[in-house]
């Protein structure tokens, strides 16, 4: 049997002090609510249930397509790609979100230290992986660990857009990082953008003007081989969606 591990981070509501923007909030119903709204709704009494008990619900009040491990659509990053209209997750193709997996370790950047072409390079020669058409890449470095941190969204050293483009233009089409963002975190390319005063600085990564997809939020890559497995993360269907959440999981031959 092969080995699963899980790259999702866990869904749970968020901490008070974080802003509406960010935050995860889940109303839980138990088992005594669900046998008083089963007799309210059906006239069924807790007499006539097993031990008395009705269903349990959970509802999320407040859930973000962005705010847990995602999948991010081409419209995310802009209206138009390549001078068409930019697909919805719902408009992507099934095969994309189903591959061989490699893991490029920039574990060791600081934050903001984005990873290049020849670092790109480097880690691929490191996990004796050589890319190919429908290959999912996954940038590891470690900001999983910080997932409850309310400064979480502030760390992770990015992803350069001319290396996102270098792995586009290997046929990867799912890239993705176990940090909030796969550009460097969004205060530092705030500053770097005003200070250049040019368009393209900030949030260059994602509007590369490429059709392909990214994988924010991961966990547990420190978990994986470099190479050698299978990687699943199939988005929830939403149509006309910027992203949708997914659970990401590595298969490993044993």
């Amino acid at each position: 049997m092969p080995r699963f591990v899980d790259l999702s981070a866990p869904i749970v509501p968020s901490p008070a002090e974080l802003p509406d923007i960010l935050r995860t909030d889940v109303e839980f119903s138990d088992h005594a609510e669900g046998a008083k709204t089963i007799e309210t709704m059906l006239g069924v009494g807790p007499e006539l249930l097993r031990d008395g008990e009705g269903w349990a619900v959970e509802t999320f009040t407040r859930f973000g397509t962005h705010n847990s491990t995602h999948v991010d659509a081409p419209y995310h990053y802009n209206s138009t790609i390549g001078g068409e209209p930019a697909k919805t997750i719902d408009q992507l193709p099934l095969e994309w979100f189903f591959g061989p997996g490699v893991v490029l370790d920039m574990s060791h950047k600081a934050d903001g230290e984005a990873m290049t072409v020849d670092d790109a390079v480097g880690a691929l020669e490191a996990a004796g992986h050589s890319l190919t058409a429908g290959d999912i890449v996954l940038v590891r470095t470690d900001r999983d660990l910080f997932l409850d941190s309310l400064d979480y969204m502030a760390r992770g050293p990015g992803v350069t857009v001319e290396a996102t483009r270098w792995l586009h233009a290997q046929g990867v089409r799912v890239m993705g990082i176990d940090a909030w963002g796969w550009d460097a975190p969004l205060h530092m390319q705030a500053e770097a953008a005003k200070a250049s005063g040019e368009p393209g600085v900030f949030w260059a990564a994602h509007q590369a003007d490429l059709e392909y997809c990214q994988i924010e939020r991961l966990a547990n890559l420190r978990e994986l081989p470099l190479s050698g497995f299978t990687v699943s993360v199939f988005p929830l269907r939403l149509v006309g969606g910027s992203a949708a959440p997914a659970r990401a999981v590595a298969i490993i031959p044993e």
